[in-house]
């Protein structure tokens, strides 16, 4: 195995032990927890190292995602902030778009659904109120939950995404996270005597630095790429 093999390796492990502590804590099952690998600042070399190894791959940006899921057959999801001129290339790449910020950038993906393709999405949601942060307000979906659920035959929508706001102290996410499962328990509610069959299984919450309350608050899907990443540099091989 390579030098960058060995680091990838170890980063790997020490996240999934981390994942596999945090579940226990919380009483999870670790099966039900999914470690999204963000590549976003990550070198093609190191990346196809990691696909040796893991196959869950998240990007920002629509078209590195475009370019890296045609050279790594794996399974990548969209993180990043979309517009609406780059709808169809994360549709046609994305196995789930974590971003879908707003009613219009909804209906961009359903106009760009296919007969035999429903966009799977999940929307984001700016728990911290930050103004530098896209997405719903909390307020604001359970006011609009009817019109958001008329795309659900076209879209499969399936749960709610957040971020944080940066912290040296993980602790000072955790009531984002807990805030985002009780507004995706409350919209469940409200779906399920909706003929839509909206299931929201997924919350996608927690990045390197608070990724273990998020677990502990009920994330399915954490992202994580500096600490997969770290101690690899330009001249590891």
């Amino acid at each position: 195995m390579s030098e960058t093999g060995r680091i990838l390796h170890r980063n790997l492990m020490a996240v999934q032990s981390r994942m596999r502590a945090a579940c226990e804590r919380s009483g999870r099952d670790p099966r039900t927890v999914r470690l999204v690998a963000v590549t976003k600042y990550a070198e093609l070399s190191w990346v196809r190292t990691l696909a040796e190894i893991y196959t869950v791959f998240g990007e920002n940006r629509p078209q590195q995602l475009a370019e890296r899921s045609e050279l790594l057959p794996a399974e990548w999801h969209l993180i990043g902030h979309l517009q609406r001129n780059k709808v169809n290339l994360a549709v046609r790449h994305a196995s789930l778009i974590h971003s879908v910020d707003s009613l219009r950038l909804l209906e961009a993906v359903s106009d760009c659904a296919a007969e035999n393709h429903r966009p799977a999405v999940l929307l984001q949601v700016n728990v911290s109120r930050e103004a530098s942060k896209t997405g719903f307000a909390v307020e604001e979906l359970p006011g609009i939950w009817e019109s958001i659920l008329a795309y659900q035959g076209r879209v499969d929508i399936r749960g709610l995404m957040t971020m944080a706001a940066e912290s040296a102290d993980p602790e000072e996410a955790r009531p984002v996270f807990a805030e985002l499962r009780r507004l995706r328990d409350r919209l469940s509610e409200a779906a399920a005597t909706h003929a839509s069959g909206i299931c929201l299984n997924e919350l996608s919450m927690g990045m390197s630095g608070d990724f273990e309350p998020a677990i502990e608050e009920g994330a399915t899907l954490i992202r994580i790429g500096s600490l997969l990443f770290e101690g690899l540099s330009s001249a590891t091989v």
